[in-house]
């Protein structure tokens, strides 16, 4: 007797299986990225950019308020030394909107972005204040929206505080530390820098500057007054140079 074949079973579509998801290059992959990390890679023909977001608060070795957006310092490290090494991403954008935060976490991340080989640009949208700004110059290239603001201060810190001539002398030689980066990373002279530092009579509460987009490259804190699509220009120049 012949045995009845079985009907053939229907393929599964791609959606279902996950194989859509897996590539990462479908508009649902995006998403998750963004939500996951704060950051997404895109793959175009003109070549493959890591966009990363600092945002909030940058947290160090405190945790913040829950009801404070957030920059934390030991995510965004390790993926900085991933994406430097990574043959799937050739150059990296920083949309940055902070408010500062931990100095010495900061001050590390910008280190970080200063020392990759990759074309790196940054792009300054509502704020960059305080150590936001080395932040915001760490990067190869910097880009400032006409609108958005930079806080340049002295350091300082909230909570209990040692009263004695070495906590102040820390300071100084931390402040120094954020000076030297700033100088070495953009085109404003040190003096200038410390003199907008160290203004008095701008700031109703504080000691210091307020910038915008266009002075703060006329200053030459930032290298250029641009959008979005001007810093994806730039880089998708510089890695086909490359």
């Amino acid at each position: 007797m012949k045995e009845a074949t079985k009907p053939a079973q229907p393929e599964k579509p791609e959606e279902e299986d996950g194989s859509s998801r897996k590539s990462g290059t479908g508009p649902e992959s995006w998403q998750q990225q963004i939500v996951d990390t704060g950051s997404v890679t895109t793959k175009t023909r003109r070549g493959n950019l890591h966009c990363l977001t600092i945002i909030g608060q940058i947290e160090g070795h405190m945790t913040a308020s829950t009801a404070t957006k957030t920059t934390k310092y030991e995510h965004v490290m390790p993926l900085l030394a991933a994406l430097e090494q990574s043959d799937e991403v050739d150059g990296v954008l920083f949309l940055l909107n902070t408010v500062g935060g931990d100095i010495e976490a900061g001050l590390g991340i910008a280190e970080l972005i200063a020392g990759m080989s990759k074309p790196t640009a940054s792009l300054v949208l509502g704020g960059s204040h305080s150590i936001g700004l080395p932040l915001a110059v760490a990067a190869k290239r910097s880009f400032a929206v006409p609108s958005a603001a930079m806080t340049i201060h002295p350091v300082r810190m909230s909570g209990t505080v040692i009263a004695a001539p070495q906590t102040y002398h820390y300071f100084e030689r931390l402040q120094d530390r954020i000076v030297d980066f700033v100088t070495r990373n953009s085109r404003i002279e040190q003096d200038r820098f410390l003199s907008l530092m160290l203004k008095t009579g701008e700031m109703a509460a504080d000691v210091g500057s307020v910038v915008y987009g266009e002075e703060a490259v006329r200053l030459g804190l930032i290298d250029q007054v641009g959008t979005l699509s001007d810093a994806l220009d730039w880089l998708y120049g510089q890695v086909q140079t490359r």
